[in-house]
């Protein structure tokens, strides 16, 4: 059985930094390019990043590139992110998923910017 579990999330003041990690079982980790996707309080999934089978090709979506970086540790089947310079817009719940749309995601970490 698949299953995707994130963890790491918070509330954090303006300019504050969090990781996130996602633990991965039921498949075959490495032979597939993951995603971080999130969702804000009213608002539909965004696309945050991905990043390729092996790690070496990432992509961002403009409203994070700079501040975010996805990484993974295949050994550890295991997804991350890295979240600096946090802004207010970046509260949402975030999710790891297994496709750039989010339909095969965890159940999510929430992640909170207030001061």
């Amino acid at each position: 059985e698949l299953q995707l579990v994130e963890s790491g999330g918070g509330l954090v003041q303006p300019g504050g930094s969090l990781r996130l990690s996602c633990a991965s079982s039921g498949f075959t980790f490495s032979s597939y390019w993951m995603y971080w996707v999130r969702q804000a309080p009213g608002k539909g999934l965004e696309w945050v990043s991905s990043i390729d089978h092996g790690g070496t090709n990432t992509y961002y979506a403009n409203s994070v590139k700079g501040r975010f970086t996805i990484s993974r540790d295949n050994a550890k089947n295991t997804l991350y992110l890295q979240l600096n310079s946090l802004k207010t817009e970046d509260t949402a719940m975030y999710y790891c998923a297994r496709d750039s749309r989010g339909n095969t995601r965890g159940q999510g970490t929430q992640v909170t910017v207030s001061s």
